[in-house]
């Protein structure tokens, strides 16, 4: 099989296909192990020029990216089944549909690849706590998030009354995935994480609410009714909330989604837009993964060393902290040489937040309802939206400061709870030691 071309291209550009692309087009071979050999040119073209890769093409550089992109399409678009479909600015990217026999042409040609992607699979990272926090305590002097936007990048946002009453704090939604106009739901967990970071309680006398319970959403639906999507509509999503990000005041994005990372590429292409998003002046809060307890498991784009990447901790149902504990699932570090990979944790374990009436969690998970508006959830996907709403706190207080500053003032107001930094980072939040350093005068 060495001399079949797609083997001779993985050996002959490995530099330009991530990982799991190499790994599928050597797989396209799979099936000539139980046919006859003089078959298996005939066979080996006919799957060259019919199976499909979805894939995210990366040009070398910005100058260079539209005559590359224009020649990937001048030569595709002589190929059946191929087709280019999405350009992302940022990051200098395109996705696409390419055969095998595609890939290999623009790889020969001039195109001025750096790489190309498999357009894998994105997955919300699913498996008490504002009050566990300390932000009751900081509502309580007036900092409730109102005046910042958080864009919840997720499955979607139902209008939950905990969102929409006494006054509609929903901004805006953008629709990715089916290109829906009002805001919806389909799978629930993007609704609990809205509920998370800024759900106000209205529905349960101010019982089940969130650290920022004025602030605004934005809902951003990238993931589908299955909680799932891919690399490109991810990087869409994303890509609209810097394109908006006047437009909707979107100050902080919370992303409770990943994919598993390649430690040899630590820039990958999520990498590469949630870095963007935090130069563009957006904080970016991103869960470190559920595939814990084992070590160096920190999804993408949690991997990157500017963002702000969440763990979890299982805080028992109380506000006290002496009974808590790291959640067995929450994905550790060391992560592309980060050793404090998560950066903090805050609790994800049985989540109390909004519920999302008729959605695929609603009703695949009825034991999960809470009363008849809540839902309870655990993962780093519920962790990360705490932390939003936190940092909505501080942009409250402190409307001037930058990404970069935000992050300081959550690292800063982290609690050491003992526990090695690839596992609890700078340790676990603490709301109202985070604003001390704020200048806040009390």
């Amino acid at each position: 099989m060495l001399g079949f071309s797609m083997i001779q291209l993985t050996k002959t550009h490995s530099e330009k296909l991530d990982k799991e692309l190499r790994k599928s087009l050597v797989h396209l071979y799979k099936p000539l192990r139980r046919t006859p050999c003089f078959l298996h040119r005939s066979i080996e073209k006919y799957l060259e020029k019919r199976k499909k890769f979805p894939v995210i093409i990366e040009f070398e550089e910005e100058k260079v990216m539209y005559s590359g992109i224009s020649k990937v399409h001048d030569l595709v678009g002589k190929e059946k089944h191929c087709k280019v479909e999405h350009e992302f600015p940022s990051t200098c990217c395109c996705s696409g549909v390419l055969t095998a026999s595609a890939i290999e042409k623009i790889l020969s040609d001039d195109c001025h690849i750096k790489k190309i992607y498999y357009d894998r699979e994105v997955m919300a990272l699913l498996d008490v706590a504002s009050p566990a926090v300390h932000a009751h305590a900081l509502n309580q002097m007036g900092l409730t998030g109102k005046g910042v936007n958080i864009a919840v990048v997720d499955t979607g946002v139902y209008p939950h009354q905990d969102l929409t009453q006494p006054e509609n704090r929903l901004i805006a939604f953008k629709d990715v995935v089916n290109n829906r106009e009002e805001a919806y739901d389909d799978n629930g967990h993007g609704t609990h994480c809205a509920g998370d970071a800024a759900g106000n309680g209205f529905a349960s006398n101010d019982k089940y609410q969130g650290p920022a319970p004025e602030a605004g959403i934005i809902g951003v639906k990238v993931l589908n009714q299955m909680g799932s999507g891919s690399l490109s509509t991810i990087i869409a999503g994303i890509q609209w909330c810097i394109d908006h990000k006047e437009e909707y005041q979107i100050d902080i994005l919370s992303l409770s989604l990943g994919a598993a990372a390649d430690e040899s590429d630590c820039d990958d292409p999520l990498v590469q837009i949630v870095d963007q998003a935090w130069e563009s002046g957006i904080v970016v809060i991103v869960a470190a993964g559920n595939s814990g307890p084992d070590q160096r498991t920190v999804a993408t784009p949690g991997i990157s060393s500017k963002v702000i990447t969440v763990g979890a901790v299982d805080d028992r149902n109380t506000v006290e902290r002496s009974d808590e504990q790291i959640a067995s699932f929450s994905s550790r570090g060391p992560a592309c040489g980060e050793d404090s990979k998560p950066d903090l944790v805050t609790p994800g374990v049985n989540i109390v937040s909004l519920r999302s009436p008729g959605s695929y969690l609603d009703k695949t998970s009825k034991s999960n309802r809470v009363e008849n508006d809540y839902f309870n959830l655990s993962g780093t996907s519920m962790a990360t939206p705490i932390c939003a709403g936190v940092a909505a706190l501080i942009l409250q207080e402190h409307p001037e400061y930058t990404p970069d500053q935000v992050k300081q003032q959550l690292l800063a107001g982290a609690v050491d709870i003992g526990l090695p930094p690839y596992v609890q980072g700078a340790g676990y939040l603490d709301a109202e030691k985070a604003l001390e350093f704020t200048g806040r005068e009390e």
